[in-house]
């Protein structure tokens, strides 16, 4: 079993307290850790060495991921944009339904999935694979602070945009340093009761809250985000707080996306959150006064376009496919009435090219069918020493896909596209073995073993 915690750095937020023992305060989230040489706080990924208080995650990834911005619930952002996707290890809290519990809690981690990436590293993956947002996601980026700024100020003295996917239990002053550094927040306000903060998630709601606000009052680009939980936020009563306070306290432009849960950790005595939880709160959404209400994790026509005032399709959506269709390309304008739409740096939609079907039946194939718990899959080429490709049709639409993966970008998300669409025909060429790890949910990081990264 690797140490993947034998080398670390000094952190930032944190201060000496001189007592009969001395010890360590940390300043990065509200939980403020005080903890005495050679511990670690209860994010077991920041602690105390020689009178210091060090990270030691720094630059420490699950193997990162290209996948598509609306993997992290951000609608009205370059829809269908390709994003390097990446996560570390450990979190602030301890979600009991946690999607991603085998990474954000440490004690559960499989140490032999933990990568190294230096800052530069991930700016030259997606400059070589021509990926223009990087996005912080999958246990909590609130934990990774020092990197995630590094990256991000890396990225955007190359143009790259950053997107960060939180709870954002965290205090004031780092918050601060993420509104510089940050272009997108996608953020999940987990209820709006403090109780369920305290006895389901190991938080508290004011800090959020809070933090929510400044994002707001900055300009930055926000989109909020609410699992329904069977049995624990999904009333009537829990989603009309949550819409009451969007609306009193971001207005009702700002895009709100109830997201359907699938069971997980020490959450799994109920089932996925039933459609009909979804379409209410998407009812009592619109019906307050939210202008776009999303919901995540259904595959279904119809339910997740952005429509323009006048009616016009601005966005066409199934699943985690986005294709732009009634924006002009210049402007970001209806192309039917002129108004400006929300979404921002619109882009060309890639609708698909063709493949050289002779080239096709010289590779590795196999066929992935979609079931109702799985309608997503990462693509990963294990063993992977050097560039190869990874050719996906549909098996209705025709669609075809290629990605260029390589040892570095090795893993890559698919998805269900069409109602009709069954499953997809996956060919591969090069010396790797395909894995095909099901991904249960958009904010889902399948593991399945990535011990050969190094």
């Amino acid at each position: 079993m690797r140490d993947w915690r034998a080398s670390s750095r000094v952190a930032r937020h944190w201060r000496q307290v001189n007592g009969a023992a001395p010890s360590i305060v940390c300043g990065l989230c509200p939980r403020q850790c005080e903890v005495g040489d050679g511990s670690f706080g209860f994010c077991r990924v920041r602690g105390s060495t020689g009178g210091e208080f060090h990270t030691f995650n720094y630059g420490k990834s699950v193997a990162v991921t290209e996948e598509v911005i609306e993997t992290e619930a951000i609608y009205h952002f370059s829809p269908g944009a390709r994003t390097l996707s990446l996560g570390s290890v450990g979190c602030m809290m301890s979600c009991d339904f946690c999607q991603n519990w085998d990474t954000s809690q440490v004690k559960h981690l499989d140490t032999e999935i933990v990568c190294e990436y230096s800052p530069e590293e991930i700016i030259e993956i997606c400059r070589s694979n021509d990926i223009g947002i990087i996005s912080f996601t999958y246990n909590d980026p609130v934990v990774w602070h020092e990197y995630v700024l590094d990256v991000s100020r890396e990225a955007s003295r190359n143009g790259i945009r950053t997107l960060y996917k939180s709870a954002l239990y965290l205090q004031q002053e780092p918050a601060g340093e993420l509104l510089e550094n940050i272009d997108i927040f996608s953020i999940s306000l987990k209820s709006m009761d403090d109780g369920f903060y305290r006895r389901f998630a190991g938080g508290s709601l004011a800090p959020v809250l809070d933090r929510i606000k400044e994002i707001h009052a900055s300009g930055r680009h926000l989109e909020i985000s609410q699992l329904i939980i069977p049995g624990r936020n999904d009333r009537a009563e829990d989603v009309r707080r949550t819409v009451g306070w969007i609306l009193d306290y971001l207005g009702c432009e700002v895009p709100l996306h109830f997201v359907g849960f699938h069971p997980a950790y020490r959450y799994t005595s109920v089932g996925r959150t039933p459609r009909e939880s979804l379409l209410l709160a998407r009812e009592i959404a619109l019906g307050a006064g939210v202008r776009y209400c999303y919901l995540g994790n259904l595959f279904e026509t119809g339910i997740n376009d952005t429509i323009c005032a006048c009616g016009n399709k601005l966005v066409r959506r199934y699943g985690l496919e986005a294709l732009t269709i009634g924006i002009t390309e210049t402007g970001a304008r209806c192309a039917d009435c002129g108004t400006r739409t929300p979404i921002k740096h619109p882009i060309v939609t890639d609708t698909g090219m063709s493949v050289d079907r002779g080239l096709l039946t010289r590779m590795k194939s196999t066929f992935l069918a979609w079931t109702q718990d799985a309608q997503a899959a990462h693509l990963r080429l294990r063993g992977l020493r050097g560039p190869a490709s990874i050719h996906v049709l549909h098996d209705v639409s025709g669609r075809a896909e290629t990605h260029r993966l390589e040892s570095r970008l090795a893993r890559v998300i698919v998805a269900r596209k069409t109602e009709a669409d069954t499953g997809v025909k996956i060919y591969w060429d090069g010396p790797g073995e395909l894995q095909i790890l099901p991904v249960l949910d958009r904010a889902h990081y399948p593991t399945g073993g990535d011990e050969e990264h190094e």
